[in-house]
C-alpha cells in the first residue's frame, strides 16, 4: 500500500454530558487514547486528567480496529461536545467507466453550469435561515451580559449557524459524490476564495455558497472512485468563444456569450465548455495522470478546532 493510497478519514461521535475545560480540548496522539471494546466509551490516558468519557451513537467505529487510530480531537460545538477520530483507511470503491467527461462553470446564480448546459440551483443556506438568526442576534443583544438568558440565547444563536455549517457539507457531499461517479473526468476553476471574498459586495454570497468545500469533495471522491479531477485557471474562460476561441469582453451583467461566429451560448455554459477543454488539454500536456493534476489544491485545507477532517 502506497502512502497516497491511505486516506485519514474522519468519525465524530457525541459525548454524552460532559463538560470540559478549553485547555483539555484538542488534538491527542493515538499512544494516549484507549477505546473500550464495546466502542462505547474512550479513556484518555495522558497528564491533563480526562479521563474516561462515555460515547453516543458509536455505530461508525465498529466499521475500524483501534490500531487504524492516528489521532483524537475533542471539540465543542453548540449542541454538545464531539470526540472526533481521524482514521486511517485505504478506502477505494471500483466503479463501471461512464465515458463521459464535464467541466464545471461555479457561480452565484447557480452553484454550477455544466459543459452540457446542466444548471444546479444554489441552495443559499445562509440566505434562508437570516431572519431566524437576525431575531436570535437582537435576543441576545437584548439579554443582560454575563447573565444565564444571555448564555442560553446565545447557544441557540450558536446552532443557528452549526446547522447552515451541516447543510452546506451535506450538500456539498452528496452532490460531489454525484458528479464524480457521473463522469470519468472532472474539470473544475481553480478559485481562490480567500482572495475573491475581498469583494465586499459578494463576499457573504461567496462564503455561503462553499465553493471550496465542495472542490475538496470533488477531490476526495475522486480519489475513492479513481476518477480524473483536474482544476484548471479560471482566466478568461467566460471571455474566450468556447467555438472559435476569439476573445469577446463582456461584463458580468452579460449573461448571454454571442460571437461573429455564430456561436450564441448562456455565458456559464460557454466557461465549463471552455474548462472542460483546458482540463482535457492540461492532462494531455503533463503526461501525468489526471489525479495526480486535480489533486494538487493548491492550498492546504485548514482544519481549526471543531470542524471535521474535509470541513
Amino acid at each position: 500500500m502506497t502512502t497516497d493510497q491511505i486516506v485519514e478519514e474522519p468519525c465524530e461521535v457525541k459525548i454524552s454530558s460532559t463538560v470540559l475545560k478549553t485547555s483539555r480540548r484538542g488534538d491527542r496522539p493515538a499512544e494516549f487514547i484507549k477505546l473500550a471494546e464495546d466502542r462505547k466509551s474512550i479513556t484518555i490516558t495522558d497528564k491533563i486528567g480526562i479521563g474516561k468519557l462515555k460515547l453516543k451513537g458509536t455505530r461508525d467505529l465498529n466499521f475500524y480496529q483501534p490500531d487504524q487510530i492516528k489521532r483524537v480531537r475533542l471539540v465543542k460545538k453548540a449542541d454538545g461536545y464531539y470526540v472526533q477520530f481521524c482514521i486511517s483507511v485505504d478506502r477505494k470503491e471500483v466503479i463501471s467507466p461512464t465515458k463521459s467527461t464535464i467541466g464545471l462553470d461555479m457561480g452565484l446564480n447557480h452553484f454550477y453550469t455544466d459543459s452540457n448546459g446542466e444548471q444546479v440551483e444554489n441552495p443559499r443556506f445562509y440566505r434562508q435561515a437570516e431572519k431566524s438568526m437576525k431575531r436570535s442576534q437582537r435576543l441576545v443583544s437584548r439579554k443582560v451580559k454575563v447573565s444565564s438568558n444571555r448564555r442560553k440565547a446565545r447557544v441557540k444563536l450558536s446552532k443557528i449557524h452549526l446547522k447552515i455549517s451541516r447543510q452546506r457539507k451535506d450538500y456539498a457531499i452528496k452532490l460531489a459524490r454525484c458528479v464524480i461517479q457521473s463522469n470519468d473526468l472532472v474539470a473544475y476553476e481553480d478559485l481562490r476564495v480567500k482572495n475573491m471574498v475581498k469583494n465586499h459586495c459578494l463576499a457573504k454570497s461567496i462564503s455561503d455558497a462553499g465553493w471550496y468545500q465542495f472542490r475538496v469533495w470533488l477531490e476526495y471522491f475522486g480519489k475513492v472512485f479513481g476518477r480524473a479531477t483536474v482544476a484548471v485557471n479560471p482566466a478568461y474562460t467566460s471571455q474566450e468563444c468556447s467555438s472559435c476561441g476569439v476573445i469577446v469582453k463582456k461584463s458580468l451583467s452579460t449573461r448571454t456569450h454571442v460571437c461573429q461566429c455564430g456561436c450564441v451560448l448562456d455565458r456559464d455554459e460557454n466557461a465549463a465548455i471552455n474548462i472542460l477543454n483546458k482540463g482535457l488539454s492540461t492532462v494531455g500536456h503533463t503526461g501525468r495522470s489526471a489525479l495526480d493534476v486535480g489533486n494538487a489544491s493548491g492550498e492546504d485545507t485548514s482544519i481549526d478546532v471543531g470542524e471535521s477532517l474535509c470541513q
